[in-house]
């Protein structure tokens, strides 16, 4: 998958292309990252890329020229890409959001900062707005790296278990069960609980069972709206009752 990163930082990408899940992608060529800075396509001696906006108000505005130019170099690179903008009024990106722009094989990420970018290049060059979540981050570069760690954790062999991709929290709508690991006691953690008996039966079936009641009781617990979009089936409703029932009785 290539990705044309549209920024003023590039180099701040380095933590995507040298470390973890994506740079090992990079290394064995499953995603490409190629980088385009507005600077670089700027017509003055001072490389200006932003302006004041019109109205008045505060902060400065990327200017369309060299963003606009910036967007054409990678759409030489790549001609049918999809642009997507980071942007706080975009379309809330989640798991279904990721499904659907894994399956395009060159996305272009353009980075805002300062005030944003001309509303006239967001019409004209933008074919998606897409927003991590209703916080405010000094510019879009975060949110662009956090697209394509979701994108690439999709893609096929880049983790090592595919099982482990699956399971993982919102994959199919539920946050994730809880787990452990080694020693099975912790003394100074006896308060947190024990390791649940069910894990250290080695039956596959109630462990099977077992987590996916914790899923669905955690997801109803701490966000019951994404349930609102989950079709619960006879059997997932009993479970959750039965992870409800056990709770008031602790």
């Amino acid at each position: 998958m290539w990705f044309g990163m549209v920024s003023l930082f590039p180099e701040v990408f380095k933590a995507l292309s040298d470390y973890g899940v994506t740079g090992r992608a990079v290394d064995r060529g499953v995603i490409e990252l190629d980088y385009f800075n507005p600077r670089d396509f700027a017509l003055d001696e001072q490389h200006t890329v932003d302006d004041k906006p019109y109205g008045g108000g505060p902060g400065m505005l990327m200017k369309v020229q060299p963003m606009r130019d910036a967007i054409n170099a990678a759409r030489q690179v790549r001609e049918l890409s999809r642009v997507v903008y980071l942007s706080p009024c975009g379309q809330r990106l989640d798991q279904e959001e990721l499904k659907k722009l894994a399956e395009f094989d060159d996305l272009i990420l353009v980075s805002g900062r300062y005030e944003g970018v001309d509303e006239r290049l967001l019409k004209q060059e933008v074919d998606l707005e897409v927003s991590i979540g209703d916080y405010v981050i000094s510019g879009g570069e975060l949110a662009a790296m956090v697209l394509v760690d979701g994108l690439t954790r999709l893609l096929p062999g880049v983790v090592g278990s595919e099982e482990s991709v699956e399971r993982a929290s919102f994959f199919h709508g539920l946050l994730d069960y809880p787990q452990y690991t080694r020693p099975a006691e912790i003394k100074e953690y006896a308060e947190a609980g024990d390791v649940p008996p069910v894990l250290l039966s080695g039956n596959h079936l109630e462990i099977a069972r077992w987590r996916h009641k914790q899923a669905l009781g955690k997801t109803y617990e701490r966000r019951p709206d994404l349930l609102t979009k989950y079709d619960l089936d006879e059997k997932e409703k009993k479970l959750l009752e039965e992870y409800l029932e056990e709770r008031s009785l602790n």
